[in-house]
């Protein structure tokens, strides 16, 4: 008797296929097929691509999370998006895989679309896979208490750009009153004195921060911006759009805009030109991200420069240092931004 004889297989569609099933149908042990799915160097070619073909053939799924928990370890990461349509944040994405990818982990992605009822059903979904970690850009309006809630303290976690009051998560942020403040003195420089900070939502914390910076600069030359100067809308082009009326009315006369991101600032072009009102000509405003847009827009957008495919990297390293020492100190890191001056403020690029 030929011993080394494949046997029969269990027929597709008959019931869940088993490693068992692939080990008899290829007359090798468990553990080798097991080796195989895990792919490791230690089996040989001959019998690799004989267990591979036979896997492929009986349409083999393999369970990563059952392994991972068997393990105790997990090959994946989740990202946790608000608004996956703005440019900015699919750099970060980016950023984070690649960062990911270099140590060997794969990215569960989750867009939230700013809502917290959505952000708390995607956690779920993801905690289910036994992620290694989160990487989260909270909605706007999140529950800590919600979101501790779902995460639980066992799965490592990473907080991006606004703040979850709370927990000891590691958190990194954009140098948002730093770069709002550079913001508003240029304008200041350029002659403006009416001068607008327009969009995001104050409950931010991102946004309360940029506020901050734009009121410091403006008290420091002797301004004290009227409440009306401070207008609210959703961190949306859409939004931003048909919020510039309110603008107008609640800060008539103001001839500049500290705007809280660049979609916002291209909502307001699009207001403007509404109004018969030409950016960098009639008004002069500023965003905050430089996305690639930026730079290639009717005039081009003066920014603040965060370089968000870097600051993805950052956040995944400082995720995976959190996964590989999981009892160090929480972490609070800041990453720099810089004002980069183009036409929508009255000038050309320097």
């Amino acid at each position: 008797m030929d011993t080394d004889k494949p046997k029969q297989g269990k027929k597709p569609g008959r019931g869940a296929v088993t490693v068992t099933d692939i080990a008899q149908a290829c007359g090798v042990s468990r553990a080798t097929v097991s080796l195989v799915l895990r792919g490791s160097q230690l089996v040989n070619a001959d019998t690799r691509a004989r267990v591979e073909a036979e896997l492929k053939r009986q349409r083999y799924v393999y369970n990563r999370a059952a392994a991972n928990l068997r393990k105790q370890t997990s090959s994946s990461v989740a990202l946790v998006i608000n608004d996956l349509s703005n440019p900015f944040f699919a750099e970060f994405a980016a950023g984070v895989d690649e960062a990911l990818g270099a140590g060997r982990y794969v990215t569960l992605l989750g867009s939230t679309a700013e809502s917290p009822q959505r952000q708390q059903a995607v956690l779920e979904s993801l905690v289910e896979h036994a992620p290694a970690g989160i990487i989260l850009s909270p909605a706007e309006h999140s529950d800590a208490a919600a979101v501790q809630r779902v995460l639980g303290s066992r799965v490592p976690v990473l907080v991006f750009n606004r703040e979850l009051s709370g927990p000891d998560w590691d958190f990194l942020a954009l140098d948002n009153q730093c770069g709002a403040r550079r913001a508003a003195e240029h304008l200041h420089a350029l002659g403006h004195r009416r001068i607008a900070f327009f969009g995001g939502h104050a409950d931010s914390s991102s946004c309360r921060q940029r506020r901050d910076g734009y009121l410091e600069a403006m008290r420091g030359v002797g301004i004290e911006p009227e409440p009306g100067w401070l207008v609210e809308s959703s961190p949306t082009r859409v939004d931003a759009a048909a919020r510039t009326a309110a603008l107008f009315e609640q800060a008539p006369g103001v001839t500049a805009a500290v705007c809280y991101n660049d979609n916002v600032a291209f909502g307001l072009m699009l207001g403007l030109r509404a109004r018969g009102m030409q950016p960098g000509v009639d008004f002069a405003l500023t965003g905050f991200d430089d996305i690639s847009e930026a730079a290639l827009s009717t005039p081009p957008l003066t920014t603040l420069a965060v370089k968000p495919r870097a600051c993805g990297r950052m956040a995944a390293e400082m995720l995976l240092d959190r996964v590989r020492d999981p009892d160090a100190p929480p972490r609070r890191a800041i990453a720099p931004v810089q004002l980069v001056v183009r036409g929508s403020c009255g000038e050309r690029q320097s």
